[in-house]
């Protein structure tokens, strides 16, 4: 016989499991406070050593040496850096969500090196010269990657694997290119040392004006693309059931990761792993509702961006160790657990 619990107990019992909206939110705020600590550090730490009296001196005087050094060199980073950062993070996130390949990222699906390869290219064969110019070259590369890639991984049967495969050697065959270009041409070698590597330091004004519609308008379609891809993770046919268009969702989504990458790519050169450890990260304490880890990835891929630029300004002093270096170190060994752990659960 069943014995009904009283009704303070059931009460007790329904007020138990915590809110999970509330938890996730204050998660975000929490997020936020991170990233702009982290920012606020890389405004005050540098290659060049200065006081926080001379940071804010820097910051709010119109004119002076240490003026020049925060405002017009770390400031500009910075925002760079937090725009960057964020464009890496949802365009891993989509990609991963697209593939339903949990490895799958801009860098290692070769999406970055074929828009440093476009550019480069264009550096050098078409003395393309500006970002406004070149930008263009840097999303015709990373499209042809991208569709080059999931061609070869197999198209709508692509395995995580497969495309893993296809986008490292695609990368290692562009990278051989770019490294060909710099070998043959002496006086391209400093232009292009740039693109092979990914750097924070040439963030300006004008770069940030420049690529900022282009990042925006990827932005806002990423985090429209959220339910059609929590429809699309059930399965084809569930999501057809739920109206979703699969033809316009996947084409929409290379297209947001393109126009993500490209810019990036195009503002910094190629940086890696961090839209493949973010979003793994986030996945871990948000599930797989991406209405959830878009948002969490665009705030936390730029702390770690950030934070990466900050080890290499200081592990280098008085020189730098540009951030595509720290971020390679760091997601390296990422990616190895990562495979390992996919290997040990399907065993």
């Amino acid at each position: 016989m069943l014995v009904e619990s009283p009704p303070e107990q059931r009460a007790d019992t329904a007020a138990a499991p915590p809110n999970r909206r509330a938890v996730r939110l204050l998660g975000l705020l929490v997020s936020v406070v991170i990233l702009l600590l982290v920012a606020v550090a890389s405004i005050v730490v540098g290659a060049k050593e200065l006081s926080l009296e001379q940071v804010w001196h820097g910051l709010f005087e119109e004119s002076g040496t240490y003026g020049d050094v925060v405002v017009a060199d770390r400031l500009s980073r910075t925002l760079l850096g937090l725009l960057v950062g964020a464009a890496l993070g949802l365009a891993g996130a989509v990609l991963q969500a697209l593939t339903r390949n949990p490895l799958a990222d801009p860098g290692l699906l070769g999406i970055n090196a074929g828009a440093s390869a476009a550019v480069v290219s264009a550096i050098t064969f078409l003395g393309v010269t500006s970002l406004s110019g070149y930008v263009w070259f840097a999303f015709c590369g990373a499209a042809a990657v991208g569709a080059l890639v999931w061609f070869l991984g197999g198209s709508r049967g692509a395995t995580p694997v497969r495309l893993a495969l296809a986008g490292t050697a695609i990368s290692a065959a562009l990278y051989g290119y770019l490294q060909a270009i710099m070998i043959l041409d002496d006086a391209a070698l400093g232009r292009m040392r740039f693109w092979t590597v990914g750097s924070l330091s040439t963030g300006t004004d004008s770069t940030i004006t420049q690529v900022l519609p282009f990042l925006l308008a990827g932005f806002v379609l990423a985090l429209a693309l959220a339910r059609p891809l929590n429809a699309m993770a059930m399965g084809d046919d569930t999501a057809k059931a739920l109206g979703a268009n699969l033809n316009r969702t996947r084409a929409l989504s290379m297209l947001a990761a393109t126009v993500l990458c490209g810019a990036a790519t195009a503002a910094c050169g190629p940086i890696m792993f961090v839209g493949l450890m973010v979003p793994h990260v986030v996945r871990s304490f948000t599930g797989p509702d991406l209405r959830w880890i878009l948002p969490y990835a665009a705030i936390l891929s730029p702390v770690l961006l950030l934070g990466a630029d900050v080890l290499g300004r200081i592990v280098a002093r008085p020189a730098e160790l540009q951030v595509g270096i720290i971020t390679a170190i760091l997601g390296g060994p990422v990616f190895i657990h990562l495979v390992r752990r996919r290997r040990t659960a399907q065993l």
